[in-house]
C-alpha cells in the first residue's frame, strides 16, 4: 500500500518540488514495467513515513518524464537521489537493502 507521504512529480513540477524544497528530498525514479522498482517501493514508503516532517520523498516515472530522468543521468532504474538544498547528496542505484537507504537518509538529513 503507498504512503500518503509519498507525492508524484514531474518534469514541469519537480524544479519546485524537489529542487526548491526546503526539506531533503529522496526521488525515486521508476517505471511500473520495472520488477525492481515494485520490489523497493515498500520500502520507498516505509522511509517516507518513518522520516515525515524530516524528509520528503517522491517518485518520478521516467516513461512520463524523460526529461528529469536524463537531466540526472538516469539510465538505470530503481535510481533514488537524495538532493538536499537543490544539490544531489547521494545517488543510489538498483534495489538495496533498507539499510543501507537509512544511512544515506541519515546523512542527508544530519
Amino acid at each position: 500500500m503507498a504512503s500518503a507521504n509519498v507525492s508524484h512529480v514531474t518534469d514541469s513540477n519537480f524544479e519546485d518540488e524537489v529542487v526548491k524544497s526546503s526539506q531533503p528530498v529522496l526521488i525515486d525514479f521508476w517505471a511500473p514495467w520495472c520488477g525492481p522498482c515494485k520490489a523497493i517501493a515498500p520500502i520507498v514508503d516505509q522511509l517516507a513515513d518513518e522520516y515525515a516532517g524530516k524528509l520528503k520523498v517522491v517518485k518520478l516515472n521516467v516513461d512520463d518524464n524523460p526529461q528529469t530522468a536524463a537531466r540526472y543521468g538516469v539510465r538505470g532504474i530503481p535510481n533514488l537521489l537524495i538532493i538536499k538544498g537543490g544539490q544531489v547528496k547521494e545517488q543510489i542505484v538498483g534495489a538495496v537493502p533498507k539499510g543501507h537507504l537509512v544511512r544515506a537518509v541519515d546523512a542527508a538529513i544530519a
